[in-house]
Order: C-alpha cells, then sequence, then structure tokens
C-alpha cells in the first residue's frame, strides 16, 4: 500500500499527571517520514524523524525512533530539539489483553481505511521523563496501549479511554467507509471486576445517539452511556493518505460521564475528571 500509517497509543496515567506517547510511521505520496507525539493535561509536541531512523520489530512487538525506543516492557526517551526535549524511562507490569482481535471478522477485509489493535487494557507503570524541566513522575500508576494502522483516520468518529475502580473502558464509535457506501462502526472493550464485556458492531451494537459529546450505544441487554462533559483538548496530527495532515483534538484529562447497564440494571455508573476523549464529530 503506497499510503500507509502505523502508530501506538501509550497512555501513561497517576492521580495528579496523565502523559501519552505517540510513535508512528507514515508513508503517502510526498514521501516516507516518522515522528513521535506527546500530549499531557496542559500542551501538545510533534517532533519529526526521518524513516531511516524507524524500526519496528513485529515478532517482539519492539519500536525504536532513534534513541527512543518502546516494548512491552516499557518505554525510553532521549530525544532533543529546539521546541522540545524529553528524557527518561517508565517500565511496564503484565498487560491485561483482549480476549481476541477487537476488530472481530472485520481484521480479514482488505482495504479498510484503519486498522485498531488494542494490547493492554490496564497495566501499571512506573518510573519518571522530563519533558521540557516538567517531570512525570510515576509509581504504579496505570497505562494503556493501543495501535492504529491503515491509510487515514475516518472522517468523523469518537473514542475515549478511562480507567476506574475495578476496570478499564476503551469506546471508538466511526465513520467507515465501504466501497461506495458508509456505516457507523463500533468497538467498545470494558474490562470490570475481572470480566470482559465486548460491543461491538459484529456484535450486533448499534448507535442510539451521537450528538454534543454525549454517546449511547446498545448490544441486545447492555446500554453503554458516554458523555463529555468538560473538554481540555490539545492539537495532535492525524494521517490523511498517509501524510500527517490533519489536526484533531484530544483531551487527555477531562471530566466526562460513564453508565454501564445490563437489563436496566446499572453495573457501574461515575463521572471522573481524568478521562481521555477525542471527539471528531460535528457538535
Amino acid at each position: 500500500m503506497h499510503n500507509y500509517f502505523c502508530g501506538w497509543y501509550f497512555k501513561c496515567q497517576s492521580n495528579t499527571q496523565t502523559l501519552a506517547v505517540i510513535p508512528a510511521f507514515h508513508r503517502s505520496k510526498e514521501g516516507a517520514s516518522a515522528s513521535i507525539q506527546f500530549i499531557t493535561d496542559h500542551n501538545t509536541w510533534n517532533i519529526p524523524f526521518s524513516y531511516h531512523q524507524f524500526f519496528q520489530d513485529k515478532n517482539k512487538f519492539q519500536i525504536a525512533l532513534g534513541n527512543n525506543y518502546f516494548s512491552k516492557d516499557g518505554m525510553q526517551l532521549s530525544l532533543h530539539t529546539t521546541d522540545c526535549s524529553a528524557d527518561g524511562s517508565v517500565l511496564f507490569g503484565d498487560f491485561s489483553p483482549i480476549r481476541y482481535d477487537i476488530m472481530g471478522p472485520f481484521q480479514y477485509i482488505p482495504f479498510l481505511q484503519c486498522r485498531h489493535s488494542i494490547l493492554s487494557m490496564k497495566h501499571s507503570v512506573t518510573g519518571n521523563i522530563c519533558i521540557n524541566g516538567v517531570d512525570y513522575s510515576f509509581s504504579n500508576a496505570n497505562g494503556y496501549l493501543e495501535g492504529d494502522r491503515g491509510y487515514s483516520f475516518p472522517k468523523e468518529y469518537a473514542w475515549t479511554q478511562c480507567f476506574f475502580e475495578g476496570g478499564s473502558l476503551v469506546l471508538c464509535v466511526a465513520d467507515i467507509p465501504f466501497g461506495l457506501f458508509s456505516f457507523t462502526g463500533i468497538i467498545s472493550i470494558i474490562h470490570y471486576h475481572g470480566r470482559e464485556y465486548r460491543l461491538a458492531t459484529y456484535l450486533g451494537a448499534k448507535v442510539i445517539k451521537i450528538k454534543s459529546g454525549e454517546l449511547i450505544i446498545r448490544q441486545g441487554n447492555f446500554t453503554l452511556s458516554v458523555k463529555l462533559l468538560e473538554e481540555k483538548h490539545h492539537p495532535l496530527l492525524a494521517p490523511v493518505s498517509g501524510a500527517m495532515k490533519r489536526t484533531i483534538h484530544e483531551s487527555a484529562c477531562c471530566r466526562a460521564s460513564y453508565c454501564f447497564e445490563q437489563n436496566h440494571h446499572t453495573l457501574f455508573s461515575f463521572e471522573t475528571t481524568s478521562a481521555s476523549f477525542e471527539y471528531e464529530y460535528p457538535q
């Protein structure tokens, strides 16, 4: 595929700080390149790299960009530009994988615009990373890891991830082009008290509402309701036909509410100030 991108979202979150690191490779008609993006509670940075500096070992899940290394064991950062200086390392605990590929049967369909993967719903993070003089210190904090590959992000989509007492959840809702048509695709995983719940288009999930930062998803006797209450978004770059030329906005740590019901019985319902949220639908 001439137009192509692949990237990984390493989220680290303590009770007081959030840091996400996004290493990526991208190729378009304009050429190939790579990048690392940082997003924190208060800022974002994008650091470009030559594609020659990018290395990936798919068998062992190891990624290198210059002197920056990423794996299932942790990440080590050492980069210095005029705008951003980042040094330090963090170690990851055992991953909490999902039972099977989040794409389900869609993993076998060629030429999809974007393919999603979830490597860990929740793991421990320990270590320290300093960005432009600010220390991000993690002691048995929470981590989350996902990936994307394809050629473009969906035109319209919403994504949210959140740790909470007893579990972790992620929800993605997106407009999916499919030949001459398009449909609203849903993928969601909820880990709660040792059990995995999955809501997905291929399991019959339907969107009941997408409006003004609120999403309601129903699948059989399950209903997941999510609402962005107060965004604190910052700009990130996203791929269009392999080139990182689209600006999206993510709130790495913001106020949101979540409710999960089964047969009209509430399994959990809470409001948090530590949600991660992207909402790229018209308001």
